[in-house]
């Protein structure tokens, strides 16, 4: 994945520790499901490395998740993140959750990238994150 493909992508199913007493998948269990879609795409990218080198840590300042119908027990899902844009501070992304070709649940985030001198650029990030892929490729 280059920062050219700002979507991740995972195909999974609700287990029981997904429920909740109303014997669908938990409301916060899909934001737990974003987390870690982020994180595949951190992996994906080389963001991970990079965060880990270079001590930043990512955090999520907002996340809206609007619910459209119930994920059942053993049923399979898909959920993407696509991150759409980025400005000076925040990066902004989407999360899709859904079954075949109907959208079950439908997020937005936005997010930053933490430093030691506070938040990092995104614009510093993905520049980052291009010039380990370019010299990954070596």
């Amino acid at each position: 994945m280059s920062m050219d493909d700002l979507t991740s992508t995972l195909q999974t199913r609700v287990w029981l520790n997904d429920i909740d007493i109303n014997l669908h998948m938990n409301n916060g269990r899909y934001l737990t499901v974003c987390d870690l879609n982020r994180v595949d795409m951190f992996i994906r990218t080389g963001l991970m490395k990079l965060m880990l080198k270079r001590r930043w840590s990512p955090i999520v300042s907002q996340l809206n998740m609007n619910y459209k119908k119930a994920l059942q027990p053993f049923q399979r899902y898909q959920v993407s993140m696509t991150i759409t844009h980025w400005d000076d501070r925040y990066f902004y992304a989407t999360h899709t959750f859904s079954v075949g070709d109907r959208i079950v649940a439908l997020g937005t985030s936005q997010a930053v990238v933490v430093g030691k001198e506070g938040v990092v650029a995104p614009e510093e990030v993905a520049e980052s994150v291009r010039q380990y892929q370019q010299a990954s490729k070596v």
